[in-house]
């Protein structure tokens, strides 16, 4: 029965975020697929995790339904991939980025689009973000990002990273990363420790 309710809520929800998909090209036009993705943020409560899950999942390159994206949470871009069981916790910013099922983000976490987004001129100046380069950042299945950690390179498969910690780097499976910039202090993996 409560597979039944969950199948039923998600059914609505889609038919309810299908016109801001749809006013969006379905992500292809950014700005507006931006005002959207901004404007199910803010959608307090049950209701906004349903109607997040459902905007992304007819926007984002692929976004299972089996996820829940929480209060203040959006992604900067469409090109991102939400596995299955994911969840984001609130007032996360997220870009390029490609999620492994499972994984579990906690509140205020940035996912970069990589750390060369914005570059700079001969003289110094900064460019703008259309000069910049933006990569797809992956974050393995089963990881725990902790609060306020920020992500500008790949994470490995059933890795956690410490909270408040500056992933500049990438960071092997299987690891427990932390500081900034982050470094790895236990690995499954290689039973090794070895800078981030």
């Amino acid at each position: 029965m409560k597979a039944l309710l969950k199948g039923l809520l998600h059914a609505i929800f889609l038919l309810s975020a299908f016109p801001c998909a749809l006013t969006s090209g379905f992500g292809r036009w950014e700005s507006i697929y931006l005002l959207w993705a901004q404007f199910a943020a803010a959608i307090p409560g049950l209701p906004g995790d349903y109607f997040r899950i459902a905007y992304y999942r007819l926007t984002l390159a692929s976004c299972a339904l089996e996820s829940r994206i929480q209060f203040g949470s959006f992604f900067a871009h469409p090109q991102a991939r939400v596995g299955r069981g994911v969840y984001i916790g609130s007032y996360c910013v997220l870009g390029r980025a490609s999620i492994g099922d499972r994984t579990q983000i906690a509140s205020a976490v940035q996912i970069l689009s990589g750390g060369r987004q914005h570059g700079r001129d001969a003289e110094g100046r900064i460019l703008g973000s259309e000069q910049g380069v933006f990569e797809t950042v992956a974050i393995g299945a089963d990881c725990w990002i902790g609060a306020g950690a920020i992500v500008m390179a790949d994470v490995g498969a059933g890795t956690t990273i410490g909270a408040g910690s500056v992933v500049t780097r990438p960071v092997p499976p299987n690891s427990v990363a932390v500081g900034s910039p982050a470094k790895v202090i236990r690995s499954q993996a290689a039973g090794v420790s070895a800078e981030v």
